[in-house]
């Protein structure tokens, strides 16, 4: 089994920072592509950041400037830091972790169980 935790969501006001970080534990060969994606009410699931396994990294347009993924290989886990945070990044945020168990099988998608993201004054 594979399992993805999130942690360092919350509530903070416009301006403010916080800290994501999604940990990828279990039965592990290697991990290759990992992302943020969110979900605001009534909306669909959608990409925020991606990285590489190599540490290429990739964003939406709106959280350009403002969002940094960055991850650790050897603990496997991936961060993101959100800077100047806007109301309407208020999300349910969601790790995704590209897992290849064993080399009898592909890589496989897994996610993470969603961390609370407010935005609020």
């Amino acid at each position: 089994q594979v399992q993805l935790v999130e942690s360092g969501g919350g509530s903070v006001q416009p301006g403010g920072s916080l800290r994501l970080s999604c940990t990828v534990s279990g039965s592990i060969f290697r991990i290759y592509a990992m992302g943020w994606y969110r979900q605001a009410p009534g909306k669909q699931r959608d990409l925020v950041a991606t990285i590489t396994r190599e540490g290429s990294a990739d964003y939406i347009d709106s959280v350009k400037g403002r969002f940094t993924i960055v991850r650790d290989n050897d603990k496997n886990t991936v961060y993101l830091q959100m800077n100047s945070l806007k109301p309407e990044d208020t999300a349910v945020y969601y790790c995704n972790a590209r897992v290849l168990r064993t080399l009898m099988e592909g890589p496989l998608p897994y996610w993470g169980q969603g961390t609370q993201v407010t935005v609020s004054s």
